[in-house]
C-alpha cells in the first residue's frame, strides 16, 4: 500500500487535493479526514502539518508526500525532491522596514525574525554575515513593527503582506519555492509509487495542453502541420471531400488562440478546441 503525505493546511493544501482527485486519487470520502483510505488505488493520504510532511517521509513513516521545497530543505530530512507540480510558487525573501537597508551587509549585528532557521543560517554562513535569528512559528511580518526583530525573512508568494506591515524585500530570493514530491533517500523501486508520479505528471500535461481539431485542404497540409506538430506528429484523416483533410493535434494551451488565428489565415476551418482531463505521454 502506497502511503502518502499531504499538507492539512496553507496555500499548498487545496491544490494538492485537486490534483490528486485529477489524477484519479480521493475519489470518495471526507477530505476533512486526518486519514483517508483509498482501496480503489491501494494507497492512505495522510494530512499532516506542511512543515512535518519531509520529516514522516525521510524517516521512512511514509512513502512520498507533497510539499513545499523551502519545507523540505529546511526540515533537513532524509528525502530528496522527485517532481515540480507548477503550483504554490514563492521565494523566500529578506525584508527589512521601507528605507532603511539596501545592501544584504545590513544585517550584521541585525535580529532577524524567521520560519526556516537552517535556510537562514545557511545563506548567512554563505555571506559571511553575523546576525541573529528569531525562531518564529508564523506572521514573522509582524515582528519588527513588535520589536522582536530588525529584519525578517519569509516566504512570500506576492509581498503584499510585508508592505503592508510596512517593510520591504532587500536583495534577490535566498530560495525559489514551489510545491514538490518528494521521496526518502535511497528508496527501493516501487510500482505503486511510478504509477502515482506518472499520474501527477499527466495531471500537469492535460493542465498545459488542449486538443485542436481542423479541417485544411491537403495543398496546405504541411503548412498546417507545421503550426501543429503535435506531440509525436499530428493525426490526419480524410474527408468525404477528398481535396480537404481532418487534423488533430495537442497544443500549448498559453498559445492556442495564436496558433487558431495562424490556421485561420492559413485557410483551416471548423476549428474546434478541446480540454484534456488526462494524458499520458
Amino acid at each position: 500500500m502506497l502511503r502518502v503525505a499531504i499538507p492539512n493546511k496553507g496555500q499548498l493544501a487545496e491544490p494538492a487535493k485537486q490534483m490528486l482527485r485529477e489524477a484519479g486519487y480521493l475519489q470518495s470520502g471526507s477530505l476533512e479526514k486526518l486519514v483517508i483510505h483509498d482501496p480503489t488505488n491501494d494507497a492512505e493520504f495522510f494530512f499532516l502539518r506542511p512543515k512535518d510532511v519531509a520529516t514522516y517521509v525521510g524517516s521512512g513513516t511514509l512513502d512520498v508526500g507533497i510539499t513545499g521545497r523551502d519545507m523540505l530543505l529546511d526540515s533537513q530530512a532524509d528525502a530528496e525532491e522527485i517532481l515540480e507540480l507548477g503550483f504554490g510558487g514563492s521565494t523566500f525573501r529578506l525584508a527589512a522596514p521601507i528605507g532603511t537597508a539596501k545592501t544584504v551587509s545590513d544585517l550584521n549585528g541585525k535580529r532577524i525574525a524567521c520560519s526556516y532557521p537552517t535556510l537562514l543560517q545557511k545563506y548567512l554562513d554563505e555571506q559571511g554575515v553575523a546576525a541573529r535569528i528569531i525562531k518564529l512559528d508564523g506572521a514573522v511580518e509582524n515582528a519588527v513593527a513588535l520589536g522582536v526583530a530588525d529584519w525578517v525573512a519569509d516566504v512570500v508568494a506576492t509581498g503584499t503582506t510585508l508592505r503592508q506591515a510596512g517593510l520591504e524585500v532587500v536583495g534577490e530570493p535566498l530560495l525559489k519555492s514551489e510545491a514538490i514530491v518528494i521521496r526518502r533517500n535511497g528508496a527501493a523501486q516501487d510500482g505503486a509509487f511510478d504509477t502515482f508520479v506518472r499520474r501527477l505528471q499527466g495531471v500537469m500535461v492535460a493542465r498545459a495542453y488542449v486538443l485542436v481539431d481542423y479541417d485544411i485542404k491537403k495543398d496546405l497540409l504541411a503548412k498546417a502541420c507545421a503550426l501543429t506538430p503535435g506531440i509525436e506528429s499530428p493525426t490526419i484523416s480524410d474527408l468525404a471531400d477528398p481535396a480537404w483533410a481532418a487534423v488533430r493535434a495537442m497544443v500549448s494551451k498559453a498559445e492556442v488562440h495564436g496558433i487558431m488565428d495562424s490556421l485561420y489565415d492559413l485557410g483551416a476551418r471548423g476549428i474546434l478546441v478541446t480540454d484534456i482531463h488526462a494524458c499520458r505521454l
